[in-house]
């Protein structure tokens, strides 16, 4: 009587973990998709803005996002289909694949957090001199057209103000046909707006692109690491889960 009770509460301990993977799997592929999406958006939003930027890990991040995202909705189905199985060699194989996105993840992590902690320092030295040498100037089109977005979108002036352009290589060439700044930074663009400075005119009061871009960037890496972090303590979760089931399974049915 006393081993019936024991196989029967077996079996139901057996079912309850076949459920509660069978929601983790659920909730894993949904969030695979919010990871990719994230990844996504980061690079399509604002992907003009990269080109503004010395190095290239902010970018690193978002596309591991996207392999991350990609491997785990691929991995919530096989898990489903591991669980349906009960063979401990499905499982197996699927526990290996959450802890290989788990450690992508990680490193994704690591990268966002180091680039968080030099994002300011890297803006204040890049992106002052990116504007005033390399914008209008030959084969740096895609250069100029980030520079042109990014003071449309952020509402702002040069680097750190509108007299940054003062030493720009394009405002003192004779290209410039006598603008005190690009017509980019005019609130109202009109051809050769930017040949007057007044605040009523350019955006002069409102901030540096490099304050404005630095926030834009530290809040995607927030989102990012948020998003992360979610989908980890999933992942953990289905680990401990699938530990526990394929504990209980005794031999790979034939």
């Amino acid at each position: 009587m006393g081993s019936l009770y024991k196989d029967e509460q077996g079996d139901w301990i057996t079912v309850c973990l076949k459920y509660l993977l069978f929601v983790f799997n659920f909730l894993f592929w949904m969030g695979g998709g919010v990871v990719m999406g994230v990844g996504v958006w980061t690079l399509v939003d604002k992907g003009e803005y990269l080109s503004l930027l010395a190095s290239s890990t902010f970018a690193v991040s978002a596309y591991i996002l996207i392999l991350a995202g990609g491997l785990v909705m691929v991995t919530g189905f096989l898990g489903c289909c591991a669980v349906i199985r009960e063979q401990k060699s499905c499982l197996s194989t699927y526990f290996s694949c959450l802890l290989l996105i788990f450690l992508i993840e990680l490193v994704a992590g690591v990268l966002a957090y180091v680039y968080y902690q030099a994002l300011s320092e890297e803006l204040k030295q890049h992106l002052s001199k990116t504007m005033t040498e390399n914008y209008a100037q030959p084969g740096k089109e895609s250069i100029t057209q980030s520079v042109d977005r990014l003071q449309q979108d952020f509402k702002c002036c040069g680097s750190n103000n509108s007299f940054d352009w003062t030493h720009s290589v394009y405002i003192m060439s004779q290209q410039a046909e006598k603008r005190l700044v690009p017509d980019s930074c005019c609130k109202t663009i009109t051809p050769q707006c930017g040949m007057r400075d007044h605040p009523s005119n350019i955006y002069k009061v409102e901030g540096g692109c490099i304050t404005k871009l630095e926030q834009f960037l530290a809040d995607h890496l927030l989102i990012i690491g948020a998003v992360g972090i979610g989908v980890a303590c999933l992942q953990i979760c289905g680990m401990v889960f699938t530990c526990c089931l394929h504990r209980r399974i005794k031999l790979d049915p034939y």
